[in-house]
């Protein structure tokens, strides 16, 4: 009886292993099916505004009215910033695509400055007209390659799940077709770098894309190892993979991941080779119950921020998302808000582990920065809000403006009717540079019948 009982137990718990693995398994292929239809997408949506640019730039040089050239250079700025979100949420972090992002972004730049100018007064001059068929034809030899690999994709059902898994490994670096498809894309954007964008060009070098500039000596992957240790309580007796940024790219970091095969937890981690600076850090566990408040948890995350010798950072905004608390520090210069150095950390509620923690930004922009003298005063920036804002708080801040360029604002926080903004009037000229609108708390409708 013994032994009929020790059976169906034995039988019982093979099945439920059995099906404990079918359930994994399926919900692995969800997210991996899942990842590659937003992949999938990302692609054929930039194949359609590559598309869309080109067919927009020609349209321009046929135009003759200026009431209606201003609108039409306004759609082709558009355009090219959506481009530029379909090229960020494809799997392209290790292959160097920065040149058809800069490509992207001096049209962009070039379109908005002649959009929002008075055409009437200062119409296009014979050099823009100029710039404008040449941007043309180039859009449309990069239209051309990018159809190339979208039929490709399509003929040949190839998948982005590989294009990522190629990427992120030694092996398939140089013969994945959509890889090849994209460095020609790259190689062809390349060949315009001579193009004058006139006045209307950006120098986008001036975030340190590459993190060449950070201080420090190069480090080995052992010490991308020990120092990912210094940011997870996953250490000892953990299975660790190193993984260096492809080939190609100039972008200089290691990809760290530590999994302790008795807790189960995992740690990740993209360290610069330049320094050893943490650009993201992430730690998969799952947070159940809540023991800390949240002002505790942003103690936790100002002391972690110190104990890493990231300095001179001012809390800037805190939220809760279940049993996490999500938190953002911005940069401080002589009592000004620096608004592109900005670090993002998540924070377990129940012992206050740092889970989450992205420092790209800062990494990318952080500098000391001369700050310029005020064009006018703050009372005088003050007139410029509207009259109907109840201004709260007041500060200088430096911001990115609408062209990625610095500039120095002065910062209402203020309440209209049942909401709550911040306005950011220019210091040097009044200009209103930017509105937002904060979020309110969230309703619970658990309740709700």
């Amino acid at each position: 009886m013994l032994r009929g009982i020790a059976i169906a137990v034995l039988v019982v718990g093979i099945a439920g292993t059995a099906f404990w693995g079918y359930q994994e398994h399926r919900e692995k292929t969800a997210v991996l099916i899942n990842a590659e239809n937003n992949y999938q997408r990302a692609f054929h949506d930039l194949t359609y505004q590559i598309d869309l640019l080109n067919d927009k730039i020609g349209t321009t040089l046929a135009m003759n009215s200026r009431s209606s050239l201003s609108p039409q250079l306004a759609e082709v700025w558009k355009i090219t910033s959506q481009a530029h979100t379909d090229v960020g949420q494809l799997p392209l972090t290790l292959l160097p695509f920065n040149k058809t992002e800069e490509f992207l972004a001096n049209i962009g730049n070039f379109s908005y400055k002649a959009a929002i100018r008075d055409l009437d007064k200062e119409p296009l001059t014979e050099k823009e007209y100029s710039t404008l068929k040449t941007l043309y034809e180039q859009s449309g030899e990069i239209q051309q390659d990018l159809r190339k690999v979208q039929h490709m994709v399509l003929e040949n059902n190839l998948r982005w799940m590989d294009v990522e898994l190629a990427l992120a490994t030694e092996k398939g670096q140089t013969d994945n077709t959509i890889i090849d498809g994209f460095k020609t894309v790259e190689k062809t954007v390349e060949s315009y770098s001579e193009t004058d964008f006139g006045p209307a060009q950006i120098n986008l070098q001036k975030k340190d894309e590459n993190f060449k500039k950070l201080p420090g000596e190069m480090i080995s992957k052992e010490k991308a190892v020990q120092i990912t240790k210094q940011y997870t309580p996953v250490k000892d007796g953990g299975k660790v993979k190193v993984t260096e940024n492809g080939k190609g790219s100039d972008y200089g970091f290691f990809s760290v991941s530590i999994q302790n095969p008795e807790s189960k937890l995992e740690a990740s981690m993209d360290i610069t080779k330049k320094g050893g600076y943490p650009i993201w850090f992430l730690l998969d566990r799952d947070v159940k119950n809540q023991k800390l408040s949240l002002n505790d948890a942003s103690n936790k995350a100002i002391a972690f921020l110190k104990d890493h010798n990231f300095a001179d950072l001012d809390l800037f905004e805190s939220a809760q998302y279940d049993n996490i608390g999500v938190f953002t520090f911005v940069g401080t210069q002589d009592g000004v808000r620096i608004y592109p150095d900005a670090i993002n950390m998540k924070v377990a509620l129940d012992n206050g582990d740092v889970i989450g923690f992205s420092a790209e930004d800062y990494l990318k922009s952080h500098k000391t920065r001369e700050i310029p003298q005020a064009g006018i005063d703050i009372e005088e920036a003050k007139k410029k809000v509207n009259p109907n804002l109840k201004v709260m708080d007041e500060k200088k801040a430096i911001i990115m403006n609408d062209l990625n360029e610095e500039v120095l604002c002065y910062e209402f926080t203020g309440v209209l009717d049942n909401d709550t903004f911040r306005i950011y009037i220019n210091a040097e000229d009044g200009t209103e540079e930017k509105v937002e609108k904060l979020h309110n708390a969230e309703p619970v409708y658990e309740d709700v019948v």
